[in-house]
């Protein structure tokens, strides 16, 4: 079970990793997972498929693909996907985004 939380500024709480993205989880059980995923320019998260997923990006700009598909993504940009979506994301900018995968 989870428990209410208050992040104030999700600035406090992403990390931007040297080599590589490094996810915070924010909130996870049996249904649903909610992460923080920041990438630095030219950093990159491979294609790969998932589950059933929205993403919020909160700052920089970047391409999202799905299923082969490129998305020019930026702060404000929202993207729904189907359960076995295979995606992934390149930072042009400094990106940051919120991901919520639901199971």
């Amino acid at each position: 079970m989870t428990q209410t939380t208050l992040y104030p500024d999700w600035k406090d709480r992403i990390i931007y990793g040297e080599e590589g993205p490094e996810p915070q989880i924010l909130m996870e059980d049996d249904k649903i997972k909610l992460i923080l995923g920041g990438l630095k320019p030219g950093q990159q998260i491979p294609d790969h498929p998932e589950g059933q997923a929205i993403y919020y990006f909160l700052e920089g700009e970047g391409v999202m693909t799905a299923d082969g598909k490129a998305m020019p993504v930026s702060a404000g940009s929202i993207i729904t996907m189907p359960e076995g979506t295979v995606r992934g994301v390149k930072a042009d900018t400094q990106l940051s985004f919120m991901a919520v995968r639901i199971d």
